[in-house]
């Protein structure tokens, strides 16, 4: 029983994210468009966050959604992976980021009220958003040069400013 519980709201948070919120968020956000293609990114430094990009999107079976690169480049420079529990604390981390949007807040709301067995992960990923710098003003696109491992460094940093 409990497993098709998780199939259940698995299936039901793809849904919100994939078939409504991400088309609903096309309509009323004027983001720009990623400017790049897969084989432009796997022809990156194989440190780099584009490179790693294009091979975490390989890796997930994923493909290049120009309006949601930058949604991949979090998941791979916060380390949550693309599993619910993962969506989840991604929200959670931009949340204690001070990043307050619907998409986010209905992320949060659903995994704590669907997924008792992960607050304690959900928890420590909103605490790890406060004590990270701010991403607000991060220009994601401009990033894809960078090494990975340089942008985590200073994710992870404690904030000075907390």
């Amino acid at each position: 029983m409990y497993q098709l519980l998780v199939k259940l709201r698995s299936a039901i948070l793809v849904f919100l994210t994939h078939h409504m919120a991400l088309p609903l968020l096309k309509l009323v956000r004027n983001e720009e468009k990623f400017p790049y293609s897969l084989p432009q990114l796997m022809q990156m430094t194989p440190a780099s966050l584009g490179y790693t990009l294009g091979s975490f999107l390989y890796q997930k079976k994923l493909q290049l959604l120009p309006y949601y690169a930058r949604h991949d480049i979090k998941h791979i420079l916060l380390e949550y992976d693309t599993t619910d529990e993962g969506e989840v604390c991604l929200q959670c981390f931009m949340l204690g980021n001070r990043h307050v949007s619907f998409p986010v807040l209905a992320t949060v709301v659903y995994g704590f009220v669907t997924m008792p067995e992960h607050w304690t992960d959900f928890k420590k990923a909103v605490r790890r958003g406060r004590q990270a710098p701010s991403l607000r003003h991060w220009q994601w696109y401009t990033l894809l040069a960078i090494p990975v491992s340089d942008l985590r460094q200073q994710i992870n940093q404690l904030s000075t400013d907390v």
